[in-house]
């Protein structure tokens, strides 16, 4: 196959996959701390509408919630839940359509996967107060991407088959082929991102400073939602559960089941940094 059919093939999957997107709402949850555990109080619906709301993300101060909005134009654009106000509020209204946004490390910007006008998929930064787009990196093809740092970017390439990379400003590299969607910092050097065969994920580690990844979770499963939580570590999503990786035992524990909620599938699920909140997409 070659590459302009291959590239093809991959933009019409794309523009079929956004004509089909699904119901999704966004839940917020209260995170209680006792001598017992935590418990998860408070649900709420906070988009509580038919249409795509999914994406969601923390704002660095923990006041807002960024996610992406499908409405009857069919625009994908970035929006914000208030906390303190319990109000929704439009960011972004541009004939471009902005994807995965999360505030950058150094909590000038608002990172976003952008499908442009000549349907190019780059990441963008956008200024958190103008809502301007003021630059982007120049590479192509980008599905999803992470910041491990200020430094370093982990983006999800759509090649045939789909690849995972880094760029640091200073060199572009491959990481390896067939990864999950979601893939996240553990700390500022290390990075967490799964490899799917036709059963199950394998989650691994890997340090950019030794440039060496090691095995470090199976999940029989294909969901391949996940968060790096400072506390409780690993957290993937299965149907309505949260559940962690004990690193002491090797075993998947559960940390809530939130279906007495109504919550059928979460495929998207975040914490803020105080582990006072946790947000989750619900697929309906």
């Amino acid at each position: 196959m070659n590459k302009k059919l291959s590239t093809l093939i991959l933009w019409i999957g794309f523009y079929l996959l956004k004509a089909q997107m699904p119901n999704t709402d966004l839940w917020l949850f209260r995170i209680e701390h006792s001598k017992q555990g935590i418990s998860f109080v408070k649900p709420r619906n906070i988009t509580s509408r038919a249409g795509y709301d999914n994406q969601p993300s923390f704002s660095s101060d923990n006041k807002k919630i960024y996610y992406v909005s499908v409405r009857d134009d069919k625009q994908a654009d970035i929006y914000f839940y208030d906390l303190k106000s319990e109000k929704i509020i439009q960011f972004t209204q541009t004939p471009i359509s902005e994807y995965s946004p999360a505030e950058t490390p150094d909590g000038k910007f608002i990172s976003s996967v952008v499908v442009e006008q000549d349907s190019a998929q780059r990441i963008h930064f956008i200024d958190k107060i103008t809502a301007i787009h003021e630059k982007r990196f120049d590479y192509d093809s980008v599905g999803y991407c992470h910041f491990l740092n200020t430094d370093t970017c982990i983006y999800y390439k759509l090649t045939e088959p789909h690849s995972l990379r880094y760029n640091n400003g200073k060199e572009d590299k491959w990481l390896c082929i067939a990864p999950t969607r979601c893939f996240k910092s553990v700390s500022r050097n290390t990075l967490i991102y799964g490899l799917k065969d036709s059963s199950s994920v394998v989650f691994y580690k890997y340090n950019f400073l030794l440039h060496r990844g090691e095995k470090f979770a199976v999940y029989p499963s294909l969901n391949e939602d996940i968060v790096w939580n400072p506390i409780w570590g690993l957290i993937k999503s299965e149907e309505a559960k949260l559940l962690r990786f004990d690193e002491q035992t090797k075993q998947w524990v559960l940390l809530a089941d939130l279906a007495a909620e109504g919550i059928k599938k979460i495929t998207r699920f975040n914490f803020d940094s105080d582990n006072k909140y946790l947000v989750v997409v619900d697929n309906l």
